[in-house]
């Protein structure tokens, strides 16, 4: 069984809720004040880690308080975490999150030490090989994400790579993914950049997911189950990695993946019980 070596963003998520998002200018009080554990990398980590895969976590945090508790958290739940560096002159990635009555949100999010990943952070690919997977975002600088998937394949691991959010890559790192994971918008604009990988998975949300067009539908979820589908995505793919990892093959993997995807949505935040 290989190993799942991620490599991307750890973001501490400040959430309130209001009455209503301000206007410009405008200030309004909040309701509480959550801290939850968030950055795709992260996510993803922790999903492919609650699948039963032996996780690197790659990425950096700051040197406060909110990154060592994170640092804190996925050691607890069995990440390694040596790969994780701690960027001094600036604080962890973090997102402020305004929740108005109807559920509709704004978010800025601060990359903080997300962006000061280097390729000296990448060493740990030197010990890849085959039966690893290495599970890449673009929550990170882009030519960190290149780099590692270049470097993963070329010592013989599978390269999975999450497009999101959105972004030109070089065509040769797009040929790498096996697969490539989009959701349906941003399928469109990778069919517009003509890139090709040498598989992809397109998620269609409640649909299922569909594996070079072959399309599964993952579990029903009722409508009055789903709580927040803020972490799906990342479940999924993490899911995802984990059963490559395992051997798995493509129907059984993506069924794994869908079924992670539909149980993130039964809980609230973007992994389960992530308060930090």
């Amino acid at each position: 069984m290989g190993r799942v070596v991620v490599v991307g963003s750890l973001n501490v998520d400040l959430v309130t809720r209001v009455e209503r998002l301000p206007k410009p200018g405008e200030t309004v009080l909040g309701v509480g004040l959550e801290r939850l554990a968030g950055g795709k990398g992260a996510n993803q980590a922790m999903a492919a880690t609650a699948s039963g895969a032996a996780v690197v976590m790659v990425g950096c945090v700051g040197p406060d308080e909110a990154g060592s508790a994170y640092v804190a958290r996925l050691l607890a739940r069995g990440v390694d975490v040596a790969a994780i560096r701690v960027q001094h002159d600036c604080p962890t990635g973090h997102a402020l999150i305004t929740v108005d009555e109807a559920g509709e949100n704004t978010i800025v999010v601060v990359p903080g030490a997300n962006a000061e990943v280097t390729f000296d952070d990448l060493t740990v690919l030197d010990l890849v090989g085959r039966g690893d997977v290495v599970l890449l975002q673009l929550e990170v600088p882009l030519e960190v994400v290149v780099a590692a998937a270049r470097r993963g394949s070329a010592r013989g691991a599978r390269v999975v790579l999450n497009l999101a959010p959105y972004a030109v890559l070089p065509p040769d790192v797009v040929a790498l993914a096996d697969p490539l994971v989009v959701n349906e918008h941003e399928a469109l604009m990778l069919a517009d950049s003509e890139a090709v990988p040498a598989s992809l998975v397109v998620t269609f949300g409640a649909a299922g997911a569909a594996w070079d067009g072959e399309q599964l539908t993952g579990p029903v979820v009722e409508e009055s189950e789903v709580l927040d589908t803020t972490g799906a995505g990342d479940a999924f793919c993490g899911a995802l990695g984990a059963a490559l990892a395992a051997g798995t093959g493509r129907r059984e993997a993506l069924e794994a993946a869908l079924a992670a995807g539909a149980n993130a949505v039964r809980h609230l935040g973007a992994q389960p019980n992530p308060a930090l």
